[in-house]
């Protein structure tokens, strides 16, 4: 019979199978080498606060367990963690916490489900499809008229859409011209048409369908690193063609979507988190913008608890994964490209960021981040790939190096607005480039730590991450880990 916890075998991150790196003629050997003995190392140092949890799964840190739940089911935000996870959160490590801060707030999870249990939350959200989400939810959850409600019943049944005249194309960015067939666009267009003639509310709701269906209609699906086309669209990705599979006609999938909104409204059955009767739609604030520069903005001492997820270290675009909402949002060519830069360095399109000259309190976290030897060793090794030609993306030394300077800048800032005693839970992923394993996990609680919190524990999800196919064919396959940091404010 299995335990909740069992500790971590490090000895698997380093269990190489079909491995490139055997071949002894390579002249980066002794470097990474140095890079593998630096993090078991590491991974030594932390062992007694590495252990395994059999009651977690890669479903409860993702949008998977929340599948089921009404309205959390009416968009898939494939980043997302789970309901479940932050009620476990609140379970084990925020009994006491009153007042809940997500600064990577995403479509708003840890915001409404700590509102359902009486505890006030603040989120920030750059995205807007986030921040759509969260706001839509947040109207919801103000309570809609019963009439409001019946009108998605009735589109559903009506189709009233299918009358109407066509109104204005839609607006498209580069990246999602040609994004849907023909008569599919035609079929946008009336469905937007006929809502104008509707109050706000109504027609916030309707558009907030629509949002929900758009990649199921469209010739593209969400792949990480940007949208991958179906050859159908006409479009050339690569070598080979890709196959989408089916397409939803626009008036089926809408149906569908209606009734399933009407559904989870009207019906018996209430999602948590969402409709609580104990707390009103005050008690949720979002902030609009980057964390790094709302974070400073907030009072010291603010907060009992900060449950998030940021944007992982793992070159996953969301401007482009969600280029079809932004579009369909109103966002522009221009805006787009200030959005991916603002956004925290997670791809290698990403400019560096001047972030001592954004706030002069974050010295102290510069600092630690520049200071940390494994991560020097990994940004020299790393650089050398570069140098040498080695590397399949020259802007990933400078995206890694820009992720750890701001997550530190983060780091710091929550520990200023959390009270002490205080958790921070975070969920990340341990990533890897060039054939070195890059321990985000270790190397985030080791700022931490020097930032002003006590890393209590490092739980590790059972089962093994794999690797890109390209990762492996170069390097051969090592397992990643997938964490939740368990940190306390001293």
């Amino acid at each position: 019979m299995l335990t909740a916890r069992r500790h971590y075998d490090s000895s698997r991150e380093f269990a190489v199978e079909g491995t490139a790196r055997e071949k002894p003629d390579r002249s980066d050997s002794v470097s990474l080498h140095n890079v593998e003995e630096m993090t078991r190392e590491a991974e030594h140092r932390w062992g007694d606060r590495l252990s395994v949890d059999d009651r977690m799964s890669r479903a409860l840190v993702s949008f998977q367990a929340n599948r089921g739940q009404p309205q959390y089911r009416w968009f898939k935000y494939k980043e997302a963690f789970s309901v479940e996870l932050v009620e476990f959160v609140f379970e084990q490590y925020g009994q006491t916490s009153r007042d809940l801060l997500d600064p990577f707030a995403g479509s708003g999870t840890a915001l409404f489900a700590a509102a359902s249990t009486g505890r006030r939350s603040e989120g920030i959200e750059i995205l807007p499809i986030g921040q759509e989400i969260i706001e839509v939810r947040a109207l919801i959850r103000g309570g809609l008229k019963k009439s409001e409600i019946e009108l998605l019943a009735e589109w559903a049944r009506t189709t009233p859409w299918r009358r109407m005249a066509p109104g204005a194309r839609l607006n498209e960015l580069r990246i999602t011209k040609g994004a849907f067939p023909t008569e599919t666009d035609l079929s946008i267009r009336r469905f937007l048409s006929a809502t104008e003639s509707l109050d706000d509310r109504a027609r916030r709701l309707l558009r907030f369908a629509l949002l929900c269906v758009l990649e199921s209609v469209s010739f593209t699906r969400k792949d990480g690193q940007y949208l991958r086309w179906d050859y159908r669209s006409g479009r050339r990705q690569g070598a080979r063609e890709f196959d989408k599979g089916a397409i939803q006609d626009l008036d089926a999938a809408m149906r569908a979507k209606l009734s399933e909104m009407s559904l989870d409204l009207l019906g018996g059955s209430r999602p948590r988190g969402l409709f609580s009767p104990k707390c009103s739609p005050a008690e949720i604030r979002l902030h609009r913008g980057s964390c790094l520069e709302v974070l400073p903005t907030m009072p010291a001492d603010r907060f009992d608890i900060v449950v998030t997820s940021p944007p992982y270290c793992n070159r996953y675009d969301y401007t482009r994964t969600y280029a079809l909402e932004l579009a369909a949002l109103g966002v522009g060519e221009r805006e787009l490209r200030s959005l991916r830069q603002a956004m925290l360095t997670c791809t290698v399109e990403n400019k560096e960021k001047d972030v001592r000259s954004m706030h002069p309190a974050w010295r102290r976290a510069i600092d630690v981040a520049r200071e940390h030897g494994l991560l020097e060793a990994i940004m020299s090794y790393l650089d050398e790939e570069k140098r040498v030609g080695r590397l399949n993306n020259n802007g990933i030394p400078r995206m890694v190096r820009g992720y750890f300077l701001e997550m530190a800048c983060v780091i710091a800032e929550c520990a200023r607005v959390l009270r002490s005693g205080s958790p921070m839970i975070m969920v990340n992923d341990n990533v890897r480039y060039a054939g070195a394993c890059v321990p985000v996990d270790l190397i985030l609680s080791e700022f931490a730590e020097r930032l002003g919190f006590t890393a209590e524990r490092i739980i590790v999800l059972p089962g093994a991450k794999g690797n890109s196919s390209q990762q492996m064919g170069a390097h051969g396959r090592q397992s990643l880990r997938k964490c939740i940091y368990i940190w306390r404010k001293k």
